[in-house]
C-alpha cells in the first residue's frame, strides 16, 4: 500500500519550483504565462537561467531579462500594461489577474466623478510620456493610485520610464507570489 504524503506549506514552492524548472522551455513559458503582461518573451529568455531554488530566484530572472531587454522591448512591455479602470476594464477585456488586481483596488467602484478623474489623468500621463501609467495596485486604494498618477505626472519621461519598470517588476513578483501559493 502507498501513502501519500502532503507536502507542508513550506516544501510546496521549493517542489513545485522543481517541477518548473525540469519543464521544457515552451512548458516552461506556459506556465509563467501572464507573469509579465502580454509578454511570454520574459519567460522564454529566463529558461536558460535555471534550475531555479527559490520565488526570488525565479524573479531576478526575469527582471535581469527585462533589465537587459533592448529598451524598445522594455516600452513594448510598458505598453503591454492597460490603463487602470480604462477601455480594457469597461469592454471586460482585461486579463484575469489584471481584473483581480484592480478589484482589489476598488477601481470597480469609482464613482461617475472618480472614473472621470482617474480617465482625465491616465490621458494626461500617456499625453505627457507617450506610455501608460503603470502602477503595482496591490495594497493600495483608488485614491492612492490617482494621488500617485498626479503626482508622478511631475517626473521626467526617464524617471517614468524607470518607474514602470520597476512596477512592473512588483507586479511580476505579486503574480508569482499568487502562483506558488496557489499550487503549495
Amino acid at each position: 500500500m502507498t501513502t501519500h504524503t502532503a507536502a507542508s506549506p513550506a516544501t510546496a514552492p521549493a517542489t513545485a519550483l522543481a517541477e518548473l524548472s525540469r519543464l521544457p522551455q515552451d512548458a516552461f513559458v506556459a506556465r509563467l504565462d501572464g507573469i509579465f503582461e502580454h509578454s511570454p518573451w520574459i519567460a522564454e529568455r529566463a529558461w536558460s537561467a535555471g534550475p531555479f531554488t527559490s520565488v526570488d530566484a525565479l524573479h531576478a530572472a526575469m527582471c535581469l531579462v527585462v533589465d537587459n531587454a533592448a529598451q524598445s522591448e522594455q516600452l513594448a512591455l510598458i505598453c503591454a500594461h492597460p490603463e487602470l479602470a480604462g477601455k480594457e476594464a469597461e469592454e471586460g477585456t482585461l486579463t484575469t489577474a489584471s481584473t483581480g488586481e484592480q478589484r482589489g483596488a476598488g477601481l470597480d467602484q469609482c464613482s461617475k466623478e472618480e472614473l472621470q478623474r482617474l480617465r482625465d489623468l491616465n490621458k494626461a500621463y500617456r499625453e505627457r510620456f507617450g506610455f501608460p501609467f503603470v502602477i503595482a495596485v496591490k495594497g493600495l486604494t483608488r485614491y492612492q493610485i490617482m494621488d500617485g498618477v498626479e503626482a508622478r505626472l511631475a517626473n521626467d519621461r526617464d524617471t517614468e520610464f524607470r518607474t514602470c519598470l520597476k512596477e512592473i517588476g512588483k507586479i511580476a513578483r505579486f503574480r508569482l507570489d499568487a502562483l506558488f501559493a496557489a499550487q503549495g
